[in-house]
């Protein structure tokens, strides 16, 4: 550009609304980032100038003023301008494309800096050289729609808006008006990247403003350059029919497997597309309409596409790079990541229409030819089952026939049902060895209810058919409550007899189960209900119930009750008679059963059931093998508490109910339960969900919270009560700390666990009374010596007032000797239950609480826990806090359980800023175990502290 002077003159910038008012020229500079937009007034006077613009004069079209001159061409006038550089200008033209006062010119060129801004902001730079081989940005690659919006643009773009040098000699000319504003798009991409920070964080060239000479990369920036604005892209057009491929006298084994035909696309015009077969041997564009440097595009983009799957390259080698032949190898590599990388890259891989990549391979266990059809016998035979693969299209099992020809396919794709198909390497391994093996009945039916089996360490989606496929049907279908049968004198409700249903499935089938329902829901009527059901079937039998000697008596009176007229034995005690026994029950306990497993052995049974099933959980208790010894038709496993600490517990009960279900307990373990116990099951829910797949159908659920069951429950109200520990009380609490503590340091392994249990026992029981620590016998002082024991006093005198019933839990039997102790001082009508007391003594303090003769009725937590029917209370005080929540809400459920008619309140003595206080808080996360399976619990061990943690555990804080 020609100025007739051009030295930069300081002072103030002009307002934006001047400067868009008046007119834009764009001067583009051979390096695009040092072009300039002139500003001037179409009145002719000066724009002011400013700190970073230059004045200057230029010739500028006056569109209209005089017309055209004699040869023809536009007037060009000089005029005073402004200049500024892209960085300075840039904001202004943003702003005037949104003025409406703005200059056409102005606003004109503004949309192109919105376009440019658009390009960056989508990543559209492209780097390359400019003259002289200097470092520079190109906006691009422009796709069909970003070249006409340039080209609009241009169109668009007034007289004022071109500019041309003063003249030397001769008349002026007027730039191209697409040439001008492409690069004025340039010009914007190559400004934009080169902050100040720019070099210091990519380093020169491309980022710095000053240029960088890069001569020996003249090659790279032609073959970045090229398809930049209207070129061309290419694609592959995958061709698969023999007859295109090879001649018929080739030999078949070097036969390639199909091949790649070039298409060549117009940037421009996206309905412009061509085979490269055309375009190289048509003269010039082959009458493609493509322009002259289509063939250079078209090859620069080939190499470009060779650089992301090395097979292009050897379409450099032909004259024409039209069709690429491909080995299997390679059709498989375009089937995968390949045709992703070249997508990526701009190349997309086109197959043909009718070719279907839906081959699918399941693993299926069917029973074997002519083995039961009706879903319930197989279980019962000794046939093994069919494991094999089965590849079906698109959902369609393939036949045997099909099968062998995919088996026997040496191509990537096969013609199978007059269609073309993907063939995986791998679906064709699985043809040719498609008998996986054999299963047992059992191994069947867990590969059938988990979807999924282990194949060659892998594992796979896996489905059942036939009658196998049916019974898993019936095992998770939905089941309608089932009616009651005869003899039965009760009501069942709705989710009592959905479960009597549950459980005469299972036993029809000869399958066991477990029935986990909360404490309180009817499980002892449901499964009476079950007997009588089962006593209609030919052949009657006797059921076995076996549970702890807590629960005998509630048992027959249950079943008088319920089933009168039912035959009820005790095998227990001096009673132990097994002679002329038909039908009905047999009741005996867990105690008795280890010492008579021979003689209950020897009898036939329709079913066994073991209450309270939860102390059978270590399979390898003499208790656990000696119930495993009886025979019978079905098992059942009745528990509230499936899983009190870990999965191994569940195994045990499921392992009872339905041998084999699980596996070994190792292969339980590593497979599912380690998963689930470790917390990896919240990261990989895969673990659980499986498990549960499994269980589900051998496990029945249900819980107080359940919507079908909390409307027949009354509410129920858990409070902690914090109490103040005495003077005496924090004495020996923080004598025992200090003393205890300075043991625990100096011990290690075993010794210190132990040191830890006695230390947290002891403040436990300080916690409680001083007399229960201190081991005190009868006649010591009570009253005035624990917080705990004040607040019992208030609660009880409150509870009588209001003419209610209350129980007393405590885990230690010295301390509910010494509570009913002080209660019988203070003459309230309080008895005595705890593990010492004879059969006959608790059923005769049962009946006498449950009539209301004695409202409060003391108990300790472990031995009185479980199995008793105390519906009579509204309040239950816990005077110390067990380890094990599910042991305590045990006890709880004593009185919160079908038949409680009234508010059943929940008292839990803490004492402020002792371990109570801490392990309350603890005791929350007991139920973070098993969630994901049962919802059953866990807890963690307080030994493994450290010796910091401990004593941070332990320490009593003061309260303020």
């Amino acid at each position: 550009m020609s100025t007739a002077h051009d030295a930069r003159v300081p002072g103030r910038a002009p307002s934006g609304a001047r400067l868009s008012r008046a007119a834009a020229v764009f001067l583009a500079a051979p390096l695009r980032r040092e072009s300039r937009l002139a500003f001037w007034d179409p009145s002719g006077a000066a724009l002011p100038a400013t700190g970073q613009g230059r004045e200057s004069t230029l010739a500028v079209v006056r569109a209209g003023k005089d017309g055209p001159g004699e040869d023809g061409r536009p007037r060009t006038e000089e005029v005073p301008v402004l200049l500024l550089g892209m960085e300075e200008a840039l904001p202004v033209l943003v702003a005037a494309s949104s003025t409406a006062s703005a200059h056409p010119a102005t606003a004109c060129w503004g949309a192109a800096a919105l376009h440019a801004l658009r390009l960056v902001a989508r990543g559209r730079l492209v780097p390359g050289l400019a003259a002289g081989d200097l470092d520079t940005w190109r906006a691009g690659p422009l796709d069909a729609r970003d070249t006409a919006h340039l080209r609009a643009l241009a169109a668009a773009l007034p007289a004022e808006g071109f500019a041309h040098p003063l003249p030397g000699a001769g008349p002026p000319r007027v730039p191209a008006p697409e040439a001008l504003v492409r690069a004025f798009l340039d010009a914007v991409a190559d400004t934009l990247p080169r902050t100040p920070a720019a070099p210091h964080a990519a380093g020169a060239p491309f980022a710095a403003r000053e240029p960088v000479r890069l001569p020996g990369a003249r090659d790279w920036a032609a073959e970045a350059a090229a398809g930049t604005d209207s070129g061309v892209r290419v694609s592959l057009r995958l061709d698969l029919a023999a007859d295109t491929l090879f001649d018929a006298s080739e030999d078949a084994a070097e036969r390639p497997g199909g091949a790649a035909i070039v298409q060549v696309h117009s940037l421009a015009d996206p309905t412009l597309v061509t085979d490269a077969s055309t375009l190289w041997t048509g003269e010039g564009d082959g009458g493609t309409g493509f322009g002259p440097r289509a063939r250079v595009d078209a090859a620069l983009a080939l190499r470009r596409a060779a650089r992301v799957w090395p097979p292009l390259a050897r379409l450099a080698d032909l004259d024409v790079p039209g069709v690429l032949a491909l080995s299997e190898e390679e059709l498989h590599d375009l089937l995968g990541r390949a045709a992703a990388r070249l997508d990526a890259a701009g190349v997309a891989v086109h197959w043909p229409r009718d070719l279907a990549q839906d081959l699918t391979a399941t693993a299926v266990v069917r029973p074997a030819p002519g083995s039961a059809t009706d879903g319930t016998g197989f279980l019962e035979t000794e046939a093994l089952l069919q494991f094999r693969w089965q590849i079906a299209l698109r959902g369609e099992e393939l036949t045997e026939a099909e099968m062998d020809q995919l088996a026997e396919a040496h191509r990537p794709v096969v013609r199978l049902r007059d269609q073309w198909v993907v063939v995986d390497p791998e679906l064709v391994r699985r043809a040719r060895k498609r008998e996986l093996g054999l299963l047992d009945p059992l191994d069947a039916l867990t590969v059938a209810l988990t979807g999924t089996a282990e194949v060659d360490g892998e594992t796979v989606e896996a489905v059942p058919a036939g009658s196998l496929a049916t019974l898993r049907d019936r095992l998770t279908a939905g089941l309608r409550p089932a009616q009651p049968p005869p003899g039965l004198h009760a009501t069942l409700r709705d989710y009592q007899a959905r479960g009597l249903a549950w459980l005469e499935l299972m036993t029809s089938l000869g399958l066991g189960g477990v029935l986990a329902d909360d404490m309180g829901l009817g499980k002892t009527v449901t499964v009476i209900a079950l007997h009588l059901s089962r006593s209609r079937l030919p052949g009657e039998r006797p059921t076995l119930v076996v549970c702890p000697a807590s629960l005998l008596g509630n048992w027959q009176r249950e079943i008088n009750r319920f089933a009168p007229g039912v035959p009820v034995r005790r095998f227990h005690g001096g009673e132990r008679n097994l002679d002329l026994l038909g039908g009905g029950f047999v009741l005996t306990t867990y105690g008795t059963l280890r010492g008579s497993a021979t003689r209950l052995a020897a009898q036939d049974w329709d079913l066994v059931v073991a209450d309270e099933a939860q102390h059978v959980k270590n399979p390898r208790s003499a208790t656990a093998q000696a119930l495993r010894t009886l025979p019978a038709a079905a098992r059942i496993a009745v528990t509230g508490t499936p899983v009190e600490n870990n999965l191994s517990e569940l195994w045990a009960l499921l392992d009872w109910t339905t041998p084999g279900l699980l596996g070994p307990l190792t292969t339980f373990r590593a497979r599912h339960a380690r998963a689930v116990e470790n917390g990896e099951h919240l990261e990989n829910p895969e673990a659980a969900e499986r498990l549960a797949r499994l269980i589900r159908p051998f496990l029945l659920r249900r819980r107080k919270s359940d919507p079908g069951i909390v409307p027949e429950l009354p509410p129920k109200t858990e409070t902690d009560r914090p109490v103040p520990l005495t003077r005496e009380q924090a004495a020996l609490y923080e004598a025992v700390v200090r003393e205890s503590m300075a043991a625990i340091e100096a011990a290690e392994g075993m010794s210190r666990r132990g040191l830890v249990l006695k230390l947290l026992t002891s403040l436990k029981q300080i916690c409680n009374h001083p007399a229960q620590y201190l081991k005190e016998g009868p006649g010591a002082r009570l009253a005035g010596r624990s917080g705990k024991l004040a607040l019992l006093d208030e609660l009880l005198d409150t509870i009588l007032a209001e003419d209610g019933s209350a129980l007393v839990f405590t885990q230690y039997v010295s301390m509910a000797g010494l509570l009913s102790e002080h209660l019988s001082r203070r003459a309230l009508p309080a008895e005595l239950l705890h593990g010492g007391t004879p059969v006959a003594e608790r059923d005769r303090l049962v009946d006498r609480f449950q009539a209301g003769r004695t409202p409060i009725l003391v108990l300790s937590l472990k031995a009185a826990g479980t199995g008793l029917n105390l519906t009579r209370a509204g309040h239950v005080v816990h005077f110390d806090r067990w380890w094990n929540p599910a042991v305590e809400d045990q006890a709880t459920d004593r009185a919160y359980r079908i038949g409680q008619t009234q508010l059943v309140q929940v008292h839990r003595l803490i004492t402020e800023g002792t371990v109570e206080d801490r392990i309350a808080a603890m005791l929350a996360d007991k139920q973070a175990l098993a969630d994901a399976v049962l919802g059953g619990g866990g807890e963690s061990s307080l030994t493994e502290l450290t010796d910091r943690d401990l004593a941070d555990l332990v320490s009593l804080r003061r309260q303020p």
